[in-house]
């Protein structure tokens, strides 16, 4: 694609925000794959967080009000899988500038999956403390945990590394 149609299309797609982290784009969050042109067709891989990811439906369906009326098929994949070292250095900051402290990266290796404890203590996106404690491993998406600063005393949303 390298018309100047297509690459407004290419535009708009990158620009479609996660719907549980409006934050971020489908293109910062990584999970946007591929977008390619087939006899006038838009062809957009993406690839889920996790499989079975609820959002994915929603994701679809912003990728074709996106770039309506032009026809869009949205192929999801789950390999290679998503890993939260695919978030861009953009989405990073953003999630920090909303308060959700961003995923540790993981590549070199497997993520600590020792039951009771997390490899690494998030710093406040708040205050930017590094004494923070996990209030529940669970927060309002299966992929973020919930953390409290001891510091500035504000709760605050982890991106779990995947």
């Amino acid at each position: 694609m390298s018309t100047p149609v297509a690459d407004e299309l290419r535009r708009r797609i990158e620009q479609v925000a996660d719907p549980e982290l409006p934050v971020v784009t489908i293109a910062d969050l990584g999970i946007l794959r591929e977008i390619t042109e087939h006899d006038g067709v838009l062809q957009v891989t993406i690839t889920p967080t996790y499989a079975g990811c609820p959002a994915m439906d929603a994701i679809r369906a912003d990728i074709a009000a996106a770039v309506s009326p032009h026809e869009v098929v949205v192929h999801t994949v789950l390999a290679p899988a998503w890993s939260t070292d695919d978030i861009t250095e953009t989405g990073r900051q953003r999630l920090a500038e909303h308060g959700v402290a961003p995923p540790a990266p993981v590549r070199g290796g497997p993520v600590d999956l020792t039951l009771g404890t997390r490899p690494v203590t998030p710093r406040c996106p708040h205050c930017g403390s590094g004494e923070t404690r996990e209030a529940s491993p669970f927060s309002s998406t299966a992929c973020k945990a919930l953390y409290v600063c001891a510091s500035c005393w504000e709760p605050f949303d982890y991106f779990k590394p995947l």
